[in-house]
């Protein structure tokens, strides 16, 4: 039984409800949704839910607290919007390491306009897997996008096109490799193909729908076994980029979720439809591939490809009382 919601700071128990309500709205692989919340009189508090962890394709947790990275980026947008500052620190305690941040929401602040267009995007941001349409996407709108990594102390390099085609190779040697590997396949079964009476993993509703031939953007099928012959293919020539860190640690990546999420939302706000290709950085080789390719300075975490797609259904979530903590309760 989880107990009520309690008001922290100058947020009410339905503001907080609000909050939490729009930071689980983020993304995560295969919809694992690895976090929870607990509600102090301190600050809200953000745990990773180490449960919800994959142990084959997120040996490292890297994409775990990427995720919680970007349901970070979430909660602090909707207080702000709210009119509260989020006064966000990051890694608070040596001795509990399954939290990450903790948000204080104790100092009022007149609402940023740029801010709460980007959480008035959060309920609409989601995952898009169908082909995108042949249609460029402005250079305004890319500044925007890049300058949104660079906010949240992540870079969104220029990709010439050679860096493109190779990295289209990586991603084709990645998705080879993976389903290749009984273990991915295992775990890959589990999260993906659910019903709709799911709360969590991937719907076979929510798969897309993209033809299976040869050339292009491999994408992940969500609705049928993964092959190397029958993956899904985007031809339509997306918007493909990559945002990295300088460097790899844990603070780096939930640093680069958060700026993950707020080039998503700058995304959406534009009009633009995302997914993710996860596979040339999941595949530990193919990164270090794609770190060269980049010119050896930047780590690559995330590989989004962005565009106008048809529209789609929105995956599931866990309800609030699932991601919530009691006071005395720490993640195991």
């Amino acid at each position: 039984m989880t107990s009520a919601i309690t008001p922290v700071g100058l947020l009410d128990s339905d503001q907080v409800k609000s909050v939490i309500g729009a930071a689980v709205l983020a993304p995560s692989t295969h919809n694992t949704q690895p976090w929870r919340f607990r509600c102090t009189p301190v600050g809200l508090e953000l745990h990773a839910d180490t449960e919800r962890a994959l142990p084959v394709v997120d040996a490292d947790r890297r994409e775990l607290l990427l995720s919680c990275g970007a349901a970070l980026f979430n909660l602090r947008t909707a207080i702000h919007a709210l009119g509260a500052h989020p006064a966000t620190t990051l890694l608070p305690r040596r001795d509990e390491p399954t939290l990450l941040a903790v948000v204080r929401p104790f100092a009022a602040r007149k609402p940023d306009p740029r801010l709460v267009e980007l959480a008035d995007a959060i309920p609409r941001r989601h995952t898009n897997r169908t082909p995108f349409e042949q249609a460029a996407i402005p250079a305004t709108v890319v500044t925007k996008l890049r300058h949104a990594a660079e906010i949240e102390q992540a870079w969104l390099p220029r990709l010439d096109a050679v860096q493109l085609d190779r990295l289209r190779e990586l991603v084709n040697k990645s998705h080879h490799a993976q389903v290749a590997n009984p273990a991915f396949l295992a775990e890959w079964r589990y999260w993906t193909g659910r019903d709709r009476r799911s709360r969590d993993g991937v719907p076979d509703y929510a798969a897309g729908a993209m033809p299976a031939d040869d050339g292009g953007w491999i994408l992940r099928d969500f609705g049928t076994e993964p092959s190397p012959r029958r993956g899904r293919i985007d031809e339509s020539d997306p918007l493909v980029v990559v945002i990295g860190s300088f460097d790899d640690t844990r603070l780096d990546r939930i640093r680069a979720g958060q700026a993950m999420q707020r080039v998503l939302l700058t995304a959406t706000a534009a009009g633009l439809d995302a997914s993710f290709i996860s596979q040339p950085v999941e595949v530990a080789s193919v990164r270090a591939e794609l770190r060269d390719l980049l010119g050896g300075g930047l780590w690559p975490q995330i590989v989004l490809r962005l565009g106008h797609g048809k529209p789609v259904a929105w995956t599931p979530r866990r309800s609030l009382a699932d991601v919530l903590l009691e006071p005395d309760q720490l993640s195991a």
